[in-house]
């Protein structure tokens, strides 16, 4: 028999508006709550090819356990595959609080000329935000902001690529083409880099700042699973997200 407590996963209706149809997405990702535990139910290895990141997402919704933001992101790349109109891609930060480093990552939205997110944070504001940012810098200026009202204050922010719509790709995801020591630059040029970045996004120019270049075709014999990248190492990016 089902279990009652088990939430249904979202179904895009034609009827639905984009917004509409993220806010059932992370409506869903709050009804499987915050993972508090301290144990991570889902192992998530950040230089998987998307298509095994897509099976672990499958497994989430099937288990219905509470999630992390790092599991939350890939959960939300499997829901909105499938809908051309919605780019996704990673937005990593790494804020300093009372003497400690803590890292916190959410998926970046654009549609129809607006930015937003989905995520999962301890913080109600720093995981969702609304499709209504005009503009990238906006969207981390309004993060940055929601950090310094828990006294975080932002060290890094890492923007990722775009991430393709083939939920059997293997490449993996480009978690930070763009990386900003945002703590040493006036915002005006955190606006200029971002903006810069958003725009070449927008037309699609940038490629993959890691070893792994995407292939259009897979050369037959190789192995699927890709080497690990340096100096990525694998670290549970919300291990200690106060965020």
């Amino acid at each position: 028999c089902v279990q009652p407590s088990v939430p249904p996963v979202p179904n895009y209706r034609l009827s639905m508006s984009i917004p509409e149809w993220l806010q059932a997405i992370q409506t869903y990702m709050k009804m499987l709550q915050y993972n508090h535990t301290g144990t991570q139910f889902f192992e998530i290895r950040k230089t998987r090819p998307l298509s095994g990141l897509m099976e672990t997402a499958k497994e989430m919704t099937r288990e219905s356990l509470p999630i992390k933001c790092l599991e939350a992101v890939i959960l939300g790349i499997y829901l909105t595959n499938g809908q051309p109109s919605v780019e996704r891609f990673p937005i990593s930060f790494k804020t300093h609080f009372s003497g400690n480093y803590f890292h916190h990552v959410v998926l970046g939205i654009y549609c129809n000329g607006r930015y937003g997110s989905l995520g999962m944070s301890r913080r109600s504001d720093l995981m969702d935000k609304p499709l209504t940012y005009r503009t990238l810098s906006d969207l981390i200026f309004d993060f940055e902001d929601s950090y310094k009202k828990y006294l975080h204050s932002v060290k890094k922010v890492k923007i990722g690529l775009y991430v393709p719509h083939e939920p059997h790709s293997f490449q993996p995801i480009e978690w930070k083409q763009l990386v900003l020591n945002v703590s040493k630059m006036m915002r005006t040029e955190v606006r200029k880099e971002l903006e810069k970045f958003a725009r070449d996004m927008r037309m699609k120019i940038l490629k993959p700042s890691s070893a792994h270049s995407p292939m259009k075709e897979r050369p037959r014999g190789k192995s699927l699973s890709p080497r690990r990248r340096q100096g990525s190492p694998q670290r549970r990016t919300c291990r200690r997200d106060k965020s």
